[in-house]
């Protein structure tokens, strides 16, 4: 993979003796991702791109009408996991929005697949929401791209929107199941996620575009988002939340800060509050990483005004919106401290905060019970300022909640 002498990440055959190379595959607005080689001749077969949904290129004509096929079979984005020695019978993954992963045995000969098993059958029962590809121009023309879900058998009229922001930033979100944006749906709200522009994925240009711009038109771009999905007659105006966790959690904060009045709450989950102390405190093994701090987000040598300015504690005074912190004592990344300045400073203005602290967690919830609880606490939440539904906290759910709540 290359993006040199190219504005995406293209396949390109190099030859080490004479340097000469030639470019195997590419997508103008696309970076090209897995590939896909025969298992014993290590001949190169297909290469993948993720466009909208992951979209496999045959680069080997024997296997183009396999892939026409599979795509024929099932409607999700298809892997071949693995090939018997013949090379006749191919285990096939689909990767589907709204059931779990199925598994088939594909006949090459008979271009007929059968079914085997999900990866997770207890799923099978329950009617899942889909998630559908969107785009839209952004306030400067940049093209976004993005997922829109709305709750399976969801009733008429306008409905709450949860704006999830991705973490990262240099990421993006990706279609199939996904477990939170389910739960989302499932709880009666439209999910909207946004590659904003600093997202990989899409070119050196989309990323480029988010360079100094925490806070400002990547946030400008999820505004936008939320402007395109009330637009389209489904999303009530008055009841929207912005809600993630890393860079998604500092975009929480920037929204209840700096565009109060989009959002009737905001969810952070170890989000940086303060861009100065983040990259203050940034942890050793991170220090090769502060080069493309200073060109992505801002030199603290040279822009530490710029960056204050550009921090959802500098504008305490304009929070109006409810929020829930939720927080990792030993987060090594996002420390303790970022999610204390901000329920501190609000709370001194009067200001409704919700904060979880975890003791025993870091950079996010790995723990089973930690996560329930969370989950728990942020229906709730969501329900009490949105209308969405929310099921009671167990027992151990309520006594964990109890013991993290600050």
């Amino acid at each position: 993979m290359s993006s040199l002498d190219s504005e995406t990440a293209r396949l390109v055959e190099a030859d080490i003796a004479t340097g000469k190379s030639r470019v195997v595959a590419e997508d103008p607005r696309y970076d090209a991702g897995a590939v896909m080689t025969h298992p014993r001749t290590a001949k190169l077969e297909a290469v993948q791109f993720r466009r909208g949904r992951n979209d496999w290129l045959a680069l080997d004509p024997e296997i183009e009408a396999d892939f026409a096929a599979l795509r024929k079979l099932k409607d999700g984005d298809f892997s071949v996991t693995s090939r018997d020695n013949s090379d006749k019978t191919w285990i096939v993954a689909f990767v589907v929005d709204d059931a779990p992963v199925q598994y088939y045995a594909w006949d090459r000969d008979a271009k007929k697949g059968t079914f085997l098993f999900t990866n997770r059958p207890k799923l099978e029962k329950y009617a899942l929401s889909k998630m559908k590809p969107v785009s839209f121009p952004a306030r400067d023309g940049l093209k976004l791209e993005g997922y829109f879900t709305i709750p399976a058998g969801a009733p008429e009229g306008k409905l709450p929107l949860v704006l999830n922001v991705h973490g990262g930033p240099w990421a993006r979100d990706s279609w199939g199941l996904n477990g939170e944006v389910q739960w989302l749906a499932n709880r009666g709200y439209a999910v909207l996620q946004v590659n904003f522009r600093g997202s990989t994925g899409y070119g050196k240009k989309h990323v480029n575009a988010g360079d100094r711009e925490w806070g400002g038109k990547m946030h400008d771009d999820l505004i936008d988002g939320v402007k395109w999905a009330v637009d389209s007659g489904v999303v009530d105006p008055k009841r929207i939340s912005i809600y993630g966790g890393s860079y998604g959690g500092y975009s929480a904060l920037v929204g209840a800060a700096f565009t109060p009045d989009a959002f009737a709450c905001a969810v952070d989950i170890v989000g940086p509050s303060s861009i100065v102390t983040l990259i203050k405190g940034i942890p050793p093994y991170w220090k090769p990483f502060i080069a493309i701090f200073n060109r992505r987000v801002g030199s603290l040598e040279k822009d530490e005004a710029f960056l204050h300015e550009r921090s959802p504690i500098s504008k305490v005074d304009a929070i109006k919106i409810p929020l829930l912190v939720a927080q990792g004592a030993n987060d090594p990344r996002v420390k303790q401290a970022e999610s204390e300045a901000i329920v501190e400073a609000v709370r001194k203005k009067g200001k409704d905060v919700e904060y979880l602290l975890f003791p025993d967690e870091g950079h996010g919830f790995a723990q089973p019970d930690n996560r329930m609880a969370y989950y728990a606490s942020a229906e709730g939440f969501l329900a009490k300022h949105l209308g969405g539904r929310a099921q009671a906290p167990t027992e151990a759910e309520a006594k964990k909640l109890a013991a993290v709540r600050k």
